[in-house]
């Protein structure tokens, strides 16, 4: 075989390996809290979380939400997303339109 032709074929497993995976959801900022005691299934609670639907989304309303659901991990869904349907009982999911006002707090 050519040299050449063996570089060619090479050349698509060098790129994949360079390549990063994209975060479920492109686009969407995901916090992370560590395990607590108060709850330490780390099961999300959606109820509790409710009382944030209509105020900004922020990195401070995003503390108050991990804290008010015991979700561990916060997913923000931004307009127009497309986020993965995995389930994860210890994830708030937190959508919002373009103003930045909270439309729906989900688990999952």
């Amino acid at each position: 075989m050519h040299p050449r032709s063996i570089a060619l074929a090479g050349a698509p497993l060098l790129l994949a390996a360079c390549a990063t995976a994209q975060p479920a959801g492109e686009g969407e900022a995901i916090a992370v809290r560590p395990p607590t005691s108060d709850n330490p299934a780390d099961t999300c609670r959606a109820e509790p979380g409710q009382r944030f639907t209509g105020q900004r989304a922020s990195a401070e309303t995003g503390a108050a939400i991990l804290q008010a659901t015991g979700a561990r991990t916060l997913r923000w869904v931004p307009p127009d997303t497309a986020v993965t349907m995995d389930y994860r009982a210890d994830r708030v999911t937190v959508r919002y339109e373009r103003d930045y006002r909270i439309t729906q707090v989900s688990c999952g």
